[in-house]
């Protein structure tokens, strides 16, 4: 069975070129959500492994959106990956602290997000 992973991204090409590269080069199954609203209905119904989930967003942005997953105990256990462009570890703290699995920043090359994605959710696949 491939992982499942949700990807809530609301900049399109982000999110096409991620859910390609990971299905292409991970053999990951990757589900994909343009807005918080639409990953929250998303990771309710569906099968998942974990969830990478954009920082800055619209309306609800990630952290909300975490918050949001913490609160259903449907996909409270779910790893969630912050994805932000945010590169300093001061602003790295205050989202490790909701209790996110870990944090990946953008913009990143494809074999090292998938080694990032392993590491962090300790797969062996």
């Amino acid at each position: 069975m491939p992982k499942r992973i949700l990807l809530i991204d609301d900049e399109d090409g982000a999110r096409r070129i991620t859910q390609f590269s990971l299905e292409a080069a991970a053999g990951w199954e990757v589900l994909t959500a343009a807005s918080g609203a639409e990953g929250l209905s998303l990771a309710q119904t569906e099968q998942l492994d974990a969830i990478l989930l954009d920082v800055m967003m619209p309306v609800l942005d990630g952290p909300a959106t975490f918050q949001r997953l913490q609160e259903n105990p449907i996909t409270r256990s779910l790893p969630v990956i912050m994805l932000t462009a945010k590169a300093s570890t001061t602003e790295h703290q205050p989202l490790l602290e909701l209790g996110i699995a870990g944090i990946i920043t953008k913009p990143f090359k494809v074999p090292a997000l998938i080694a990032q994605i392993r590491a962090i959710l300790n797969w062996q696949d």
